[in-house]
């Protein structure tokens, strides 16, 4: 069986990711290991058999499609976070990088590594190949070929018996962290669901306006004033129904439908009057509910406000759902693909409506291969520039910086003229599931054997090395930022997933996507700095 799978490669791939899969389903206490379940069967096929290997380029391949992926579904959130937050989070992030690389020093005293061998621990305890590459170019570049050979072997040794503690220490560190800090990941998420598009229960009421205050003044006006987050859809006034827009101004008695979380809702009712048993099911109503998909490239990547769609239909938009989130719509509000809009219309303009915005599934589903293609491609063209931080001090964005950061880039912009470069939410998903598997299958299987070969004397020191440099690096970090910096726990589990396989476990972990946008905000700048970091350690412990 063993001769099989060396054989065909191919095979090994999918066996590996399905019994990883299946095994990632297991509850344990309510947790279980999810996809990052690939990982650990990987490592036990590795270990099986050194002659087990998964073709690099399926490493490549998986690597480049997740990250691109990531960037595009998270570029908005990503510059927003910046804004608000940027130096705070940049300085953070660099001082828990820097204390990795002290601790690595300490360990290079304590236990006589090595320069190269202790550099290639750090890079392995990181998870971060473009570090030991960048590393690796400089030995070649700078010293004669038989010492470059012997430091090359020792720095590589040293990431291969570290890496497989690298994933282990973020994920144990999450698991401490969490039950120390007493982490409540409900209401964090609770917190934060005005900052990042997270799911969010949503509901309509009866509202009767009760309060003098509130009549005779523009919507518009309203709205400038108080932070309301709801929906508003029809009115009613006596026998009259109409659908309310900036222009309308109530009066006391109207009895409006308002869309929006419970919170909210309460809160608003609260302020305008008071709620209201109403059944409009008593009137005969001009008006109709549809939801309607987007799927026409035209509006996608374009505000509601930008569609003018009061000046062609009489219509309200009162939410929209896009994957497993409801969202309240309002007129700053972007359209993606896949978005799934519900309208309050008059029946004859659903028809007009529908073709407007496609209303196709299929369409809706495609990804479009040129944008995808052309990104992607752009963001491998970047990881290939050499980019050089002084004399001899260089590195490379690689497969996974630069597609980030074009994805990042291109994900914020949504679209360029007549180029739509936002996936579906449903394909997005898609292709970061098949790139995570591919990547977690390659790694896992092309680790086992140095992992296995970790419990030699000279291979338990270096797999100790690594655990002592990712737990106390990854404990630190989402201590002092928890407690400290006041970030989010969700976030700072993002921050400290420097893998996939981390990434993938912090989600499920959360039960949201708040872990993804720490990721996407801090890996390009923790991918430099590791870069940089060690090369610096490198020179100053030669």
């Amino acid at each position: 069986m063993i001769d099989i799978f060396i054989e065909y490669p191919l095979l090994l791939l999918f066996t590996v990711a399905a019994l990883g899969y299946l095994v990632g389903t297991i509850r344990i206490k309510g947790s279980s290991l999810g996809v990052a379940a690939i990982l650990f069967t990987g490592l036990v096929f590795g270990a099986i058999d050194p002659r087990l290997q998964i073709p690099e380029i399926i490493f490549l391949l998986g690597l480049s499609i997740y990250v691109y992926s990531i960037g595009l579904s998270s570029g908005p959130a990503f510059f927003q976070s910046y804004r608000k937050n940027g130096i705070r989070d940049f300085l953070f992030t660099i001082s828990m990088l820097i204390l990795a690389g002290l601790i690595s020093a300490v360990l290079w005293i304590a236990m006589g590594y090595s320069a190269a061998t202790i550099t290639g621990v750090y890079t392995g305890s990181t998870t971060n190949t473009a570090a030991l590459a960048g590393v690796i170019d400089y030995i070649q570049n700078t010293m004669p070929a038989a010492t470059a050979t012997q430091l090359t072997q020792e720095a590589v040794v040293g990431y291969s018996f570290s890496y497989p503690m690298g994933v282990l220490g973020g994920m144990i560190a999450i698991v401490v962290m969490e039950k120390v800090l007493k982490i409540d990941y409900k209401k964090e998420k609770e917190a934060l669901k005005k900052e990042y598009p997270l799911e969010e229960k949503l509901d309509h009421i009866s509202v009767e306006i009760t309060h003098p205050d509130f009549a005779n003044i523009p919507l518009r006006d309203l709205l400038k004033q108080y932070d309301w987050n709801i929906a508003f859809g029809r009115y009613y006034r006596g026998e009259q129904i109409d659908l309310a827009n900036l222009h309308t101004q109530f009066q006391v008695g109207d009895v409006l439908r308002v869309a929006g979380s419970e919170e909210e809702l309460d809160n608003f009712a609260d302020t305008v009057g008071k709620h209201s048993d109403f059944n409009r099911s008593y009137y005969r109503s001009p008006f109709d509910v549809q939801n309607i998909f987007v799927s026409n490239p035209d509006v996608v990547g374009r505000t509601i406000a930008s569609l003018n769609l009061d000046e062609k239909y009489s219509a309200v938009i009162t939410r929209i759902r896009r994957g497993d989130v409801d969202m309240v719509a309002n007129r700053e509000t972007i359209l993606e693909l896949g978005d799934r809009i519900r309208f309050v219309a008059r029946r004859e303009d659903l028809k007009g409506l529908s073709e407007a915005f496609g209303d196709s599934y299929q369409a809706s589903s495609k990804v479009n291969l040129f944008s995808f293609g052309l990104g992607i491609g752009l963001g491998l063209v970047l990881g290939m520039i050499e980019l050089k931080l002084g004399a001899g001090v260089s590195f490379k964005l690689g497969y996974a910086g630069g597609p980030l950061i074009v994805g990042l880039i291109l994900g914020a912009l949504r679209r360029t003229g007549p180029i739509v470069w936002l996936l579906p939410y449903s394909a997005n998903v898609t292709l970061q599931q098949i790139g995570l598997i591919l990547l977690l299958t390659a790694i896992g299987v092309r680790s086992g054997n140095a992992f296995m070969q970790s419990f030699s004397m000279e291979g338990l020191s270096l797999f100790f090395a690594s655990a002592v440099i990712s737990l106390i690096t990854a404990i630190a970090t989402l201590f002092i930022g928890y407690k400290f910096v006041k970030i989010p726990f969700s976030f700072l589990m993002g921050m400290v997933a420097n893998q996939p396989a981390i990434l993938d476990f912090a989600e499920s972990r959360a039960g949201s996507r708040i872990p993804v946008f720490g990721y996407a905000m801090i890996f390009p700048l923790a991918l430099i700095m590791k870069i940089l970091i060690a090369q610096v350690l490198f020179l100053v412990l030669s």
